[in-house]
């Protein structure tokens, strides 16, 4: 073989390496962007299948001591409006015990609201909120956990069993807005951000509140 053709066979190989590297990257890139694709998507169904659950157990009690101060916990149902995230706060059989044997009550607070991540600038996520035992502040308390990550909104809407009306607030203690009672169904809407330049990723279902009315099989004493 001439020096010749031996710079054109390593100049042909040089161009079939670079055409396979390319295309090995693009593959690595693609399997890598669907990873955070699927991702997204779990993460977004893991967090709505949450907030159904919770929502599935919640309740209000008229349970009272006699005396008022001695009451120590206070159940409630509380949802705000806000754009683009609402905000949900309330008592629900919700606690799940990790220890045999422990001295712990299933009854718990749960929020749901959007929180900033103190480590990435402009990214908000949706955290799971939960105090147990309950005490007479339903809306503040316990412990936080994200549940999904860099959402664009949260949006909640709430069916009035006696109006038949879907609204967008709620709130147990108040005179003003529901007092004693729960919604019949709530709708949840949850928006997550799309991957890079992708469009984002929209979550809706509803949720029937099985206990409506509130515990009252006697007064404390």
């Amino acid at each position: 073989m001439t020096l010749l053709e031996v710079m054109v066979a390593v100049a042909v190989l040089a161009g079939v390496a670079v055409l396979i590297q390319g295309v090995t990257s693009s593959l690595a890139k693609g399997k890598k962007g669907e990873a955070a694709r699927a991702e997204r998507m779990h993460q977004g169904r893991e967090a709505m299948q949450r907030i159904v659950r919770d929502l599935s157990a919640a309740y209000i009690s008229m349970h009272v001591p006699a005396m008022i101060a001695l009451q120590l916990e206070r159940t409630a149902f509380i949802g705000r409006a806000s754009t683009p995230y609402d905000r949900l706060d309330f008592t629900a059989f919700a606690h799940l015990r990790t220890e045999r044997d422990v001295h712990e009550s299933d009854q718990a607070e749960v929020g749901y609201f959007a929180a900033r991540d103190p480590d990435v600038d402009g990214k908000m996520d949706l955290v799971r909120r939960e105090q147990t035992p309950i005490d007479l502040d339903p809306q503040r308390g316990g412990i936080v956990n994200v549940v999904a990550e860099d959402i664009q909104e949260f949006h909640l809407r709430y069916l009035d069993p006696m109006t038949s009306q879907w609204i967008t607030t709620w709130d147990t203690t108040q005179v003003t807005g529901q007092p004693n009672r729960l919604p019949l169904e709530v709708e949840i809407t949850i928006v997550l951000k799309g991957v890079g330049d992708g469009p984002p990723y929209s979550y809706t279902t509803k949720v029937f509140i099985p206990i409506q009315q509130p515990l009252s099989f006697g007064i404390q004493q």
